[in-house]
């Protein structure tokens, strides 16, 4: 008797069959992407946890990204410089429209 096979052959679970993560929007790392928030457009870049190797302070919440963790870099799109990147949480960017402008620091909170 033969080992059972494991794998499918061919047919609608195919390899050559399965879409590209392009085609179904899905975001990947290190790509770039568009989106429209405030009536302006905005670049969205993906970080992964291998290339996050400092300490940033996320605008949504206010909270430290530890280095290693997975985030987003935002930047305006049309007339922006190295200045103007922010690095967010990914749930943060997600809930922008949710949160309040008011941030609430802490005394010893630093400013960056």
């Amino acid at each position: 008797m033969s080992p059972r096979r494991n794998r499918p052959r061919g047919g609608a679970f195919s390899r050559a069959a399965a879409p590209s993560p392009y085609e179904t929007g899905a975001v990947r790392y290190g790509l770039e992407q568009t989106e429209s928030w405030q009536g302006e457009e905005w670049s969205v870049r993906m970080i992964g946890g291998g290339a996050a190797a400092k300490h940033y302070r996320c605008p949504g919440c206010d909270q430290e990204i530890p280095p290693g963790v997975p985030h987003l870099v935002v930047w305006p799109q049309y007339g922006a410089g190295v200045e103007d990147r922010r690095h967010w949480h990914k749930s943060c960017w997600n809930a922008r429209d949710r949160r309040s402008a008011r941030l609430q620091r802490s005394r010893n909170a630093p400013r960056y």
